[in-house]
């Protein structure tokens, strides 16, 4: 994780089975798969990318990447 907390942005990397491969409604949301917290999008990406390359032949298994900065924060980019 980044050290330097000033240029922290918070990023969550989470996945499950969805309704329909082309959005993001879960279909349980108990079984949500939260992968971590990141403090930066690359490490985010990088969380995201793994899981969904172990998950790509499950067309309804979906991971994303939730920018929760930019919920606390909503100017920062």
């Amino acid at each position: 994780m980044s050290e330097n907390h000033e240029n922290q942005l918070l990023h969550m990397v989470m996945g499950g089975r969805v309704t329909d491969p082309r959005g993001a409604e879960f279909q349980d949301l108990k079984d949500i798969h939260v992968v971590g917290f990141f403090g930066s999008y690359d490490e985010a990406e990088t969380a995201w990318r793994g899981w969904a390359q172990r998950t790509v032949d499950d067309a309804e298994m979906k991971y994303v990447i939730v920018h929760l900065h930019k919920l606390f924060e909503p100017d920062l980019t």
